[in-house]
């Protein structure tokens, strides 16, 4: 038996580009300390507006007044209007092409995302169009897992573990890819194999060296 059976993917920040770089622009722009926006996601991680837009306990109405009164509480008052245009990253074309590499070495495909019910469809997309390329990347997983929809968020144990009985593999059996490494460390403690994604190149690499793949 192959050691692995399926590979399981982040989408913002391992399919596309990461939020981070839009939110360091959006901070140079306004003046911000540099990681601003993140210590303000980081504040309270589970129960912050940004927690509960994700497990769709606020709509995106409520999470401006919130995330503005979390910003000012911190020093900067940032509408969180402003924050959720920076989350439509790009698509990376070589990640997607890892996609249709490894569904071509017979491996099964999960993406466990948290989003919100703003914009167009799962990718968050401000236009049409987008939503039309980030549909036609999300049209190849096996099985999609949404925080928005199950009202659960990682880093939470619980939707890693939904995946896995949706998959019907042992977590011993599954690579998981994220560019957060809080979200990294539940799946490892579950027994997946982990890579922290910290750019393209290094994620392609790390992967095809675990599964035999040139990617």
């Amino acid at each position: 038996m192959a050691r692995f059976g399926a590979v399981i993917w982040d989408f913002g920040g391992v399919l596309t580009s990461s939020p981070f770089a839009a939110f360091a622009r959006f901070e140079r722009a306004r003046g911000l300390p540099d990681g601003f926006l993140r210590r303000v996601n980081a504040t309270n991680p589970d129960s912050n507006a940004w927690a509960r837009l994700e497990r769709s306990e606020i709509d995106a109405q409520g999470f401006d007044a919130l995330f503005a009164a979390e910003s000012a509480a911190l020093g900067h008052a940032v509408r969180g209007a402003e924050v959720l245009p920076l989350l439509a990253g790009e698509i990376r074309p070589r990640m997607v092409a890892a996609l249709d590499a490894c569904r071509a070495a017979g491996l099964a495909l999960g993406c466990i995302t948290n989003n919100a019910k703003v914009g167009a469809g799962p990718g968050m997309a401000e236009d049409a169009e987008r939503a039309e390329a980030v549909a036609a990347v999300l049209a190849r997983f096996d099985h999609l897992i949404e925080s928005s929809k199950a009202g659960v968020r990682k880093p939470d144990p619980r939707i890693y573990r939904m995946m896995l009985d949706r998959l019907g593999l042992p977590a011993e059996r599954c690579v998981y890819l994220d560019d957060l490494g809080i979200n990294c460390k539940p799946a490892a403690a579950l027994g997946m194999t982990a890579i922290k994604v910290t750019d393209e190149a290094q994620a392609l690499a790390a992967l095809g060296g675990l599964l035999g793949l040139a990617l």
